[in-house]
C-alpha cells in the first residue's frame, strides 16, 4: 500500500508498506517528486530488488558480524576470514553507502602501503578478496543492498605469480643435507613431511595408531591448528585431506626407531612432541630454521617445501593427476593441476612422437612395396 499525502507546510509526504508490513516515509517539497520516489520502490519490488532502507544502515563491520556467524567453517577458516574481513577499509561505512572505490582503495591500501613497506602477496589478497565478496554477495541476497560493490573489482585484483615462479622445490642433496644435520627427534618428523607430503599441521598431529608398519602407511586423521602452544587445537583435516599415504619400508623403518628411541607421548601416543607439547606452527617453524641454517639452504626453503618435493617426485615417477592429488589431499585434481600442472612433462613431445608413429604406420606399407617390385 502506497500514498502520497500534502502536509499544512505544503510539502508532499510519501509513504509505503513493505512485505512484512513495516511503514516507509519520505518528505518532498513537490508532488511530482515523491510519486518518483513511489515508483522507484515499486519497481524495486516488482524486478526483486528492493532493499529495506533501514537495513542498509548496517556497517560492514556489523553485517560481518551477522553473516560470518552464521557460517559452519573449521577454526583455520574463520581465522582467516575474519582476519580479512578486519583488514578493510570501509569497516565502518554503511553497507549502502559501499561504493566499487571503496574497495578499490582496500586493494591499493593493502597491496601497496603508503610507508612504502612491502604488501602483503597477490595471493593472500585474493584469498581475502573471496571471503569480503561472499558477505557481500550474501547481503545482496538478504536484501540488504542491492548490488554487490566489488563485483567488477575482481578484475583489478594483483596478478598472482605462476606457480613454477613462485615455487620452490628442493633438491634431493638439500633434502639430505636437512636430515643430516636434524635433531635426531626431529628427525623423523622432516622426512614425514619430505617422503610422505604431509602438511605441517598433518605431520604435527600424527600418532602412532596412524602408522600402518606392516603395509607400510600413513593415515592422516587429524592436525593441528595454531601458532603457539596458547593456541593449539586439534581439529579434522582439511576438507577431503583424510587420507591414507602408502609410503616406503624405508619410513616406516625410520618411524619405527624413533618410537623405540625417543618413543611417544601421553596416552593418544603422539609420535612427534616438543617437550610435553605437540609442534605447532611457530615451534616447528623455528625448529625448520636452525635446520635450514645449520645446512646452509636458502631462506626461501620452508617446510612446505618438503610438499613440493614430494608432489615433484610423485610426477617424476609418472603418477597420474588423481594419484598426486589423492596423496596430497587435494580436493580436487583441479587443485592439484594449477598447483603442479608446470611439473608435469609437456604435450608437445608426445603429440609429436604419436603423430610420428601414424606417419610412420601410413608410409612404411608404401615403402615396403617398392623394396619388393622386380626390375
Amino acid at each position: 500500500m502506497a500514498s502520497i499525502q500534502k502536509r499544512e507546510n505544503g510539502s508532499w509526504r510519501a509513504r509505503y508498506r513493505d512485505e512484512g508490513g513495516r511503514e516507509h516515509a519520505r518528505h518532498f517539497p513537490r508532488k511530482v517528486d515523491a510519486q518518483r520516489w513511489l515508483d522507484e520502490v515499486t519497481a524495486s519490488i516488482v524486478t526483486s530488488t528492493y532493499v529495506d532502507p533501514r537495513a542498509g544502515s548496517l556497517t560492514f563491520a556489523q553485517w560481518w558480524q551477522v553473516w560470518s556467524a552464521r557460517q559452519v567453517w573449521t577454526r583455520g577458516t574463520r581465522l582467516s576470514a575474519d582476519q580479512a574481513a578486519a583488514s578493510v577499509t570501509f569497516a565502518d561505512v554503511p553497507m549502502r553507502s559501499i561504493r566499487p572505490s571503496h574497495v578499490e582503495q582496500w586493494i591499493k591500501v593493502a597491496s601497496q602501503p603508503a610507508d612504502g613497506s612491502a604488501g602483503i602477496a597477490a595471493s593472500t589478497m585474493k584469498v581475502r578478496f573471496s571471503y569480503v565478496q561472499m558477505a557481500l554477495l550474501a547481503a545482496v541476497r538478504e536484501r540488504i543492498i542491492a548490488h554487490d560493490p566489488s563485483a567488477e573489482v575482481r578484475k583489478k585484483l594483483p596478478k598472482t605469480r605462476k606457480p613454477e615462479a613462485a615455487m620452490l622445490v628442493p633438491t634431493a642433496e638439500q633434502v639430505a643435507a636437512a636430515l643430516e644435520v636434524s635433531p635426531a627427534h626431529f628427525r623423523p618428523f622432516v622426512a614425514v613431511c619430505a617422503f610422505s607430503g604431509l602438511r605441517l599441521g598433518e605431520a604435527a598431529g600424527l600418532q602412532l595408531g596412524d602408522v600402518d608398519f606392516l603395509r607400510r602407511s600413513i593415515a592422516v586423521a587429524r592436525q593441528v591448528q595454531g601458532a603457539s602452544v596458547a593456541d593449539v587445537e586439534i581439529v579434522s583435516p582439511k576438507a577431503e585431506s583424510e587420507r591414507t599415504i602408502y609410503v616406503p619400508e624405508e619410513l616406516t623403518d625410520l618411524l619405527a626407531a624413533h618410537v623405540q628411541e625417543i618413543g611417544t607421548r601421553g596416552p593418544e601416543r603422539w609420535l612427534f612432541c616438543n617437550g610435553p607439547e605437540v609442534w605447532n606452527r611457530n615451534s616447528a617453524g623455528n625448529q625448520w630454521r636452525r635446520i635450514r641454517e645449520a645446512a646452509g639452504l636458502g631462506s626461501d626453503l620452508t617446510l612446505h617445501s618438503l610438499r613440493h618435493f614430494y608432489a615433484s617426485g610423485l610426477i617424476a615417477a609418472g603418477c597420474d593427476v588423481v594419484t598426486v592429488q589423492r596423496s596430497l589431499g587435494h580436493s580436487s585434481a583441479t587443485v592439484t593441476l594449477n598447483t603442479y600442472a608446470h611439473l608435469w612433462s609437456t604435450a608437445e613431445d608426445r603429440t609429436r612422437a604419436a603423430a610420428g608413429q601414424l606417419m610412420a604406420d601410413v608410409l612404411r606399407p608404401a615403402a615396403d612395396s617398392l623394396r619388393t617390385v622386380a626390375p
